[in-house]
């Protein structure tokens, strides 16, 4: 009979339908293993089911950011402490094997261990909610993105009696002047009718696709603001690259314990590749390249609005760094900045010394002008 008292983990391997649990004890022997259905009811369930082999210190979930959502968000009800499995151990699955129920102890032993886990997000406040908006813009740019390329590779494949008359129309009169056209249907075998046709199709799902963005962009918008508003004040901190950075920080940026995990975890923490006489950094290509993104745009809005920004570009040139490096240099002070602000909203960020160490960079003076902002957006 197992004691009640007794520390036990618990691991999940998610999936579609069904979720394997497993539970270890803090010795890491497996106790039990079992699936559960991927409802409130079968939640309900596993929670009850590991509960009784003792008290549940901790869960190890993998994918919790799909699969795993649901059962994150009723474990955080619950109290439990969820962590997020990154990814299998490959020498231990080349000696086991692959298996749902294997997965689920190995989830477990992880965090039990606190080997390849980190604290998952919370999905449940403001910023949960900013990232779905966000997700959804982004598909909406990318299509029409998609659907602008489409119609100029088509006006350049049209037959010469559509492309003269598209030729010296600005984008936005082509877009407008093509929706509203009406070609004769009922001659769509005709090449020169088909293209007239696809040419209306797509530019009407360019005018849709963009009323999309407006409209999403107005949600977005004030969410961004309420969340981090003296964010938004500084230069090159613009809505979409704001909100970036809040959807990777998650509803509880306390899980990133320090300074320098939120610059790995934006992938802009330098890494060493010196040999030799040769001392050098080279570009971290891990983390999340979105928040990288953001970090990016923000560096180069300050490169060119910001007099502090550029003095300093300039005096790294002269001790010889290119300007990729000082880019760098400037993502990682802009990283340490925004960790601030978003760990520590009641201060603000203490501006850097004169004479700057070799790999930082920069800030600037707080601004409340909008229209600076608005350069800093992100694609």
């Amino acid at each position: 009979m197992p004691c009640v008292d007794e520390k036990v983990i618990g691991g999940i391997d998610t999936h579609k339908d069904l979720h394997f649990a497993a539970v270890v004890d803090v010795r890491g022997e497996v106790l039990g293993e079992r699936a559960f259905a991927t409802t409130r009811q079968g939640y309900r369930s596993l929670l009850k089911w590991m509960a009784s082999f003792g008290r549940v210190e901790k869960v190890g979930v993998e994918q919790t950011g799909s699969y795993g959502a649901g059962v994150v968000r009723h474990l955080a009800l619950a109290g439990i402490p969820v962590l997020e499995v990154t990814g299998p151990d490959k020498a231990d699955r080349r000696a086991r094997g692959k298996d749902d129920s294997l997965d689920a102890v190995a989830a477990a032993q992880a965090a039990l261990t606190g080997k390849r886990i980190s604290v998952a997000k919370h999905r449940d406040g403001r910023i949960e909610a900013l990232r779905v908006l966000r997700t959804t813009r982004q598909t909406a740019v990318k299509a029409r993105r998609a659907a602008l390329q489409q119609l100029r590779n088509t006006i350049i494949a049209a037959p010469d009696e559509v492309r003269d008359q598209l030729r010296r129309r600005s984008r936005m009169q082509l877009i407008r002047g093509l929706a509203s056209s009406r070609p004769e249907t009922i001659a769509f075998r005709d090449p020169t009718t088909a293209a007239r046709i696809a040419l209306r199709s797509l530019a009407r799902r360019i005018l849709e696709l963009s009323d999309e963005i407006a409209e999403l962009d107005e949600l977005i918008a004030p969410l961004v603001t309420e969340l981090a508003p003296r964010m938004l004040e500084r230069v090159g901190f613009g809505i979409q690259n704001t909100g970036q950075l809040l959807v990777t920080a998650g509803d509880n940026p306390d899980r990133l314990g320090s300074e320098a995990a939120w610059a790995m975890l934006c992938g802009s923490a330098p890494l060493p590749a010196s040999s030799g006489k040769t001392k050098r950094h080279r570009l971290n290509r891990g983390g999340d390249r979105a928040a990288n993104s953001a970090l990016h745009m923000a560096a180069i809005c300050r490169l060119r609005l910001d007099p502090r920004t550029k003095a300093y570009a300039a005096r790294r040139k002269d001790d010889g760094l290119s300007k990729r490096e000082t880019i760098r240099c400037l993502k990682r002070y802009l990283a340490r900045e925004a960790y601030q602000l978003l760990t520590t909203p009641g201060e603000l960020t203490a501006g850097p010394p004169a004479r700057p160490p070799a790999r930082s960079a920069t800030a600037a003076r707080p601004v409340t002008h909008r229209a600076a902002n608005g350069r800093a957006r992100s694609a």
